[in-house]
């Protein structure tokens, strides 16, 4: 295990098809996309899973935790806070939940600035809702 400010970070942006993967290093707060991976009511395919643990060898997981914009859970957020929970038992990593609320919109903006509408597709979104999941909780733990 890395040093707290020398964490490698996955990050997950869950959801009940596909879940968002980003990797972040937090020496420079700063996180990338990586892709998604297919689930099926929630549970993740294994195998693809388990090849971003094996590749990055994280030393904490952040999952974004889908709140109303109220702040109030919703079904999808227990689900999230299961999944990062499960995530925690199988790869014996650290879990953190970071607010998502409005990543989704952010994520989309971002990549249609980037490339306009041929750049939104769901695995681009996905994987870049992870990515904002990450920095904002870099944000939130160490201020900008």
């Amino acid at each position: 295990m890395s040093d707290i400010g020398k964490r490698t970070i996955l990050g997950f942006d869950f959801g009940k098809k596909f879940i968002g993967v980003a990797v972040g290093q937090e020496l420079t707060g700063t996180a990338t996309p990586l892709g998604s991976v297919k689930a099926k009511d929630g549970i993740p395919n294994q195998e693809q899973l388990k090849k971003y643990f094996s590749e990055w060898q994280p030393d904490l997981i952040v999952v974004g935790l889908p709140l109303n914009m109220d702040g109030t859970p919703q079904q999808v957020t227990h689900d999230a806070k299961k999944f990062g929970n499960r995530l925690a038992n199988d790869y014996r990593i650290p879990v953190e939940f970071q607010d998502e609320r409005l990543t989704t919109a952010d994520a989309k903006q971002h990549l249609f600035d980037q490339g306009g509408y041929r750049n939104l597709k769901k695995d681009n979104i996905d994987a870049e809702s992870a990515r904002l999941i990450i920095e904002s909780y870099f944000e939130s733990q160490y201020g900008e």
